[in-house]
């Protein structure tokens, strides 16, 4: 199911928020999860304000030290005087394991600074919430960032600076607009790789076992194949069967999941979504999706493939969703592959 909109900007992970508060992000319409949606946007009027400079050489990001193990928040000491307004990134720590590359998602803790001379302020950091965030390896990324990104290993640590030179126009209006004016200013990202995400549930799968639902499950990173073409009424209650049993933790209803999915329509096939089809995982947390999602996909160890039917009072209710296709009747019928979860 896609997302209807983007979050708004407090709500974006720290390193989306470093970006720009998240403009690189790409959205899409269509049937969500999401039990609400909302929308933000900002206007300007009057004339604009001279643009700020800098008196003064500028940094050099070679010059900031980072110290600390990776895996705990990092002290990081800035020099004096200007901040570097070219961007760049440096390996602290190499890390162990297989490398990163380009269409991975890795589970990392990021710590965001404002570098700006003066105070050098903590954005933000992972390790104050208590929790790692994903960090899909993508071109929406800045350059510099995803370049940083690729060949780091678990366990390792990079330093990334984001410059006015990694950003197109739109996200250096949007940054300014939150109060980050990077003709002036730097952020600095210091990222500790935690793992990479499966990109698929892999295992023995079994027959769901749902009367009306055929699953075929191809194995390797391949889509199964979910068919909801039945006259067979569907389940009344909410109904969660295991495919792939993963090994992973279990997730808890707290937290944000990735997952690759595909819904259905019972009884028509009819499908709605598919974040297969679109070629990438989709996060969400449990929290801010349908109870169907949400009370169907906590308990579930990661690394797990399940098909989930949905009745409609804890899917989108008397009045469905129309812009998916759905009906306030409707049941719906999901497989999910559960890669991750923070």
């Amino acid at each position: 199911m896609r997302r209807r909109t983007a979050f708004a900007a407090a709500a974006l992970p720290l390193l989306l928020t470093a970006v720009a508060c998240g403009t690189a992000q790409k959205t899409a319409t269509g049937a969500s999860p999401a039990a609400t949606a909302s929308a933000s946007g900002a206007s300007a009027s009057g004339s604009a304000a001279p643009a700020a400079t800098l008196a003064g050489p500028l940094g050099d990001a070679k010059n900031i030290k980072v110290e600390g193990a990776s895996g705990v928040m990092p002290k990081v000491t800035f020099p004096e005087g200007n901040p570097a307004l070219n961007s760049s990134s440096r390996v602290i720590v190499p890390g162990d394991g297989t490398a990163a590359k380009d269409g991975d998602t890795l589970v990392a803790n990021v710590s965001v600074y404002t570098w700006d001379g003066k105070e050098n302020k903590v954005v933000g950091s992972a390790y104050d919430k208590g929790t790692p965030e994903f960090v899909p390896i993508n071109q929406n990324l800045p350059k510099t960032l995803h370049d940083g990104l690729v060949g780091m290993k678990p366990g390792g640590r990079v330093l990334v600076v984001i410059a006015k030179d990694s950003l197109d126009q739109a996200m250096i209006d949007n940054a300014k607009q939150q109060g980050t004016d990077f003709a002036v200013t730097s952020q600095v990202l210091v990222i500790d790789v935690v793992s990479a995400a499966a990109k698929a549930a892999v295992g023995t799968a079994a027959d769901p076992g749902i009367e009306g639902v055929k699953l075929v499950n191809p194995g390797g990173e391949e889509a199964p194949t979910l068919t909801t073409k039945t006259v067979a009424q569907p389940p009344k209650d909410l109904v969660v069967k295991t495919v792939i049993k993963g090994e992973g933790p279990k997730v808890k209803e707290n937290q944000t999941v990735m997952v690759h999915y595909t819904g259905k329509i019972w009884g028509t096939d009819q499908e709605f979504d598919s974040s297969w089809k679109r070629g990438e995982a989709t996060q969400f947390p449990l929290n801010q999706v349908v109870k169907g999602w949400s009370q169907g996909l906590t308990g579930v160890p990661v690394g797990s493939r399940v098909v989930i039917t949905i009745p409609p009072e804890l899917g989108y209710g008397k009045e469905g969703n129309p812009q998916g296709g759905i009906k306030g009747t409707d049941t719906l019928v999901f497989v999910v592959d559960v890669l991750g979860a923070v």
